[in-house]
């Protein structure tokens, strides 16, 4: 899959916590009926041979809406379930090493939480940043919260898309207007509303007036 910057805007991420009465897989398919337009498998707890099986079933339905699949940290697993690409957070498997081993058109998101950061995986090949955490995050209790005015100047150092991340709500996304995102990710937004399908539509269409 050709990747865009436009694949950005809403950036699902799962977590089965907030599964209830739902499948991961019927949750993610109300999120991308929702209009999610890339989708992060974040499963830290399952383990790998469960990962890559339900990494495949989900890779059939992102196919099915033809948004791209990508996988947290483990880059092999990515590669064997069929994902499109990998996000590795900082302490994670080098951005370089990683672009060693995959195919030309297999995407790599880093974790940028400094200008620093941000252009030494720039400088390693990686295709987006996710940057933050931006504002308190429910999932991350010990992320360190960054300043419009740094997510401004992380995002602003590297010719590559960003996507703010950490924290973002349907009620908070508006504090984000003008600052140079290509996109927001999000999870308890989208994985932990009653209606998935519905949180995620309007939250596309937040985001569009934010980033238009």
């Amino acid at each position: 899959m050709i990747f865009d910057s436009s694949m950005l805007s809403l950036y699902g991420i799962t977590d089965r916590k907030w599964v209830g009465k739902y499948t991961l897989e019927e949750q993610v398919e109300q999120a991308l009926k929702g209009g999610v337009t890339i989708l992060q498998l974040r499963e830290k707890s399952m383990e790998r041979n469960d990962l890559i099986a339900a990494a495949k079933r989900i890779g059939i339905l992102c196919r099915k809406y033809n948004v791209p699949l990508i996988i947290n940290d483990d880059y092999e697993a990515a590669l064997e379930s069929g994902a499109d690409g990998v996000h590795v957070g900082i302490e994670d498997t080098a951005v370089i090493e990683i672009r060693k081993k995959v195919p030309k058109d297999f995407i790599i998101g880093a974790t940028a939480k400094t200008v620093e950061q941000a252009l030494d995986a720039y400088e390693q090949g990686a295709d987006y940043l996710g940057v933050g955490a931006v504002f308190p995050s429910p999932t991350k209790k010990n992320a360190i919260r960054i300043t419009n005015r740094q997510l401004n100047e992380i995002c602003e150092c590297v010719s590559i898309p960003c996507v703010a991340i950490g924290g973002i709500s349907y009620d908070n996304a508006d504090e984000l207007m003008g600052a140079s995102i290509n996109g927001i990710a999000v999870v308890s937004a989208v994985f932990g509303a009653e209606d998935i399908e519905s949180a995620a539509r309007c939250l596309k269409a937040k985001v569009n007036r934010i980033i238009m």
